[in-house]
């Protein structure tokens, strides 16, 4: 099966040597990404609704590079450092 490594400069920097997403056999495996302004290289937002729209639009860019898009998407996984984030997470993706 051939695989190819999905790289755009409009989306954050993968740490170490992580791919920000793998396209193979019609799908698009897209790597977690952090709230990090691709522009600037810093962490963007204070609240948790600013980070997750960053995160969001990070995953849209990845996505529109692999030739997919966020409508596409059928799971997504989230890790949350604090439970507490998860309901400011809820209300920023679902806009």
């Amino acid at each position: 099966m051939a695989r190819q490594i999905v790289f755009t400069t409009k989306a954050a920097r993968p740490p170490a040597h992580y791919s920000q997403a793998v396209r193979a056999a019609g799908l698009v495996f897209v790597s977690g990404t952090a709230p990090i302004d691709a522009s600037t290289g810093a962490i963007r937002g204070a609240t948790i609704q600013e980070q997750t729209a960053q995160c969001l639009t990070n995953i849209r860019a990845i996505l529109e590079e692999a030739g997919s898009s966020m409508d596409k998407v059928a799971s997504m996984t989230v890790v949350h450092a604090d439970v507490d984030d998860i309901a400011g997470m809820n209300e920023e993706s679902l806009k």
